[in-house]
């Protein structure tokens, strides 16, 4: 695992998401299913940021559009929910545990928080889309990966997210497309 600040802790992160209740025989190798284990609980962290930021944003947006973009925030951060627990779940499904707080989801997400920023509806929506962007590209790699570790059940996992991950950035795009007409 890596972390935006390594240290003896993401260590033993690292050695705890496999420890095990009963030996998962499923197979798929051992040292397959601890990479995917790692990939996954990557994209909790990941997922996790960002349903939090746009929970965050959801409680936060101004203007005109308030009550289309509350609602369309909490839409989006409704997904990301089931998408976490979705995540974690597999994790578990290979035999590995899954990360669970909030230090752990800050330290290991490539999306970043923005604490104390409260931008515009716009910005926040380019925010987002952003992320989104980022997080598909991710999972696009991490789906070639599971499919060259032969654990074709989470390349598919993978794959679906990344079409709910698209239809997201889809809605955010349209918010942004045409803004000057409103």
């Amino acid at each position: 695992m890596v972390s935006k600040s390594s240290s003896a802790a993401s260590t033993a992160a690292a050695a705890a998401i496999m420890e095990q209740d009963v030996k998962a025989d499923i197979g798929v190798k051992d040292d397959a299913r601890k990479k995917l284990v790692e990939t996954l609980n990557m994209r909790l962290c990941d997922e996790y940021v960002l349903y939090t930021k746009t929970r965050k944003y959801h409680w936060n947006v101004i203007g005109p559009r308030f009550h289309q973009l509350h609602e369309f925030f909490k839409e989006q951060y409704e997904a990301l929910d089931e998408m976490v627990d979705e995540i974690a779940e597999r994790a578990r499904q290979l035999g590995g545990k899954s990360l669970g707080t909030l230090d752990e989801f800050v330290r290991y997400s490539s999306i970043n928080e923005e604490p104390g920023r409260n931008p515009d509806a716009q910005t926040m929506i380019s925010n987002l889309l952003k992320d989104h962007e980022t997080i598909i590209k991710t999972l696009r790699k991490n789906a070639d990966e599971a499919e060259e570790l032969e654990d074709m059940a989470t390349n598919d996992f993978f794959l679906e997210a990344v079409e709910k991950h698209e239809k997201m950035a889809w809605m955010l795009r349209a918010h942004l497309e045409g803004r000057d007409r409103i």
